[in-house]
C-alpha cells in the first residue's frame, strides 16, 4: 500500500441504524455507549479496520457529523484504534453550495495528494455530485456506500482492502 487515504463516516456505517439480530459478520450486534450515544457496531468490522489503520501508508480521516467526538467518544467505546486519526469539519470552507462532506474531502486532497482514495459514507449512493466528481477521478478512487441498517459488510471491506493492496508480478 502507498500513500492512501481513507475517509471514513460513522453512522450508518461503522454503526449502523437500527440493528437487529445477527450482523452480516456472523455476530451479534454488540452494543456501547459512546459519550451520551448508544451505538451499535460488529466487533469484526472494528477489527478489521484496526488492520487496515495499521498499515504504515494508509492515513485514515474521520469524514463525519461526529467530528471530534468519533474520536474521542467513539473510539474508546468500540476499540476503534482511531483516537489519533484528524476529522474534516463542516465548516471546513464550504461556502454552503453542494454536500460539505464533498467540500470538506476535496479541500484535504489539495492539501495531502494521495495516490489512492476510499471514501466510505452510506449517503454516497444519493449524492449525484459526489459520485460525477468520483468518475472524473477514475480508478484512483474507490466509493464505498453501505446499507445504512447494517454498516460496511465483509465484502465493502473485502473490497476495500483488495484496492489498497498492490498486484503482485
Amino acid at each position: 500500500m502507498r500513500n492512501v487515504t481513507l475517509y471514513v463516516d460513522v453512522d450508518g456505517v461503522i454503526c449502523p441504524f437500527g440493528p437487529a439480530g445477527r450482523s452480516e459478520w456472523g455476530s451479534e450486534w454488540r452494543r456501547a455507549e459512546a459519550g451520551l450515544l448508544p451505538v451499535a457496531y460488529a466487533q469484526e468490522l472494528v477489527d478489521g479496520l484496526n488492520s487496515l489503520a495499521a498499515q504504515p501508508d494508509v492515513r485514515f480521516i474521520w469524514l463525519t457529523s461526529w467530528e471530534e467526538m468519533a474520536a474521542q467518544y467513539l473510539c474508546p467505546a468500540i476499540g476503534l484504534n482511531g483516537s489519533r486519526w484528524p476529522h474534516l469539519a463542516a465548516d471546513g470552507g464550504n461556502t454552503g453550495a453542494g454536500w460539505w462532506k464533498l467540500a470538506a474531502l476535496q479541500a484535504d486532497l489539495e492539501r495531502s495528494n494521495p495516490e489512492r482514495i476510499v471514501w466510505i459514507d452510506d449517503q454516497l449512493r444519493f449524492e449525484q455530485e459526489a459520485q460525477a466528481w468520483a468518475r472524473f477521478l477514475g480508478a484512483r478512487i474507490l466509493l464505498v456506500s453501505p446499507d445504512p441498517r447494517l454498516g460496511i459488510s465483509p465484502g465493502e471491506l473485502a473490497a476495500v482492502h483488495s484496492f489498497l493492496t498492490p498486484p503482485t508480478f
